[in-house]
């Protein structure tokens, strides 16, 4: 048996009202037109489905998530500029879509900016397609940019129950 400890996974966890300086700390370090704390705290009282991943050293990143009827819209999802690269950006983005799983969706939305190719790549990879474009949806340093719509479809994993192709 080896004599270094384990070091403790990162454990993912809803986020509470306590975790916004935190977070905002991160949303700061992240977007150059970042979400106000107003914004976060709006959502959890909503009842939207908040998630933060956090490790030995504190947050690592966050996540936000709304459901209705049998749709939902990724809001936010955001790791640590220092911390990205690692998969943690995938593992929450895994938790929020089972989240909407959970709570009955069928699908799940998200919005995100063209110039974002890391993210475009992670959405892609995690069965996300571009269904459309929202002209001038995000601000920008000169003047607005547009965002990708991307979804996914949940679909039961009983592959019996899918339609014949």
């Amino acid at each position: 048996m080896s004599a270094v400890a384990a070091v403790p996974a990162a454990v993912l966890r809803p986020m509470h009202e306590g975790d916004l300086e935190a977070v905002m700390a991160i949303e700061l370090r992240a977007y150059p037109f970042p979400w106000t704390r107003g914004i976060f705290q709006d959502c959890l009282r909503a009842g939207y489905c908040g998630q933060v991943l956090v490790g030995r050293d504190g947050l690592l990143g966050y996540g936000m998530l709304s459901v209705a009827a049998d749709e939902a819209h990724v809001l936010n999802v955001c790791i640590d500029p220092a911390r990205q690269s690692h998969g943690h950006g995938r593992r929450l983005l895994r938790a929020l879509v089972q989240e909407a799983r959970v709570r009955g969706a069928a699908r799940v939305f998200l919005e995100v900016r063209p110039s974002n190719t890391a993210a475009i790549a992670l959405y892609h990879s995690e069965g996300f397609n571009e269904i459309g474009r929202r002209p001038r949806y995000y601000p920008a340093t000169y003047g607005r940019e547009d965002a990708l719509v991307m979804a996914t479809e949940l679909v039961d994993d009983d592959l019996q129950a899918m339609p014949p192709l």
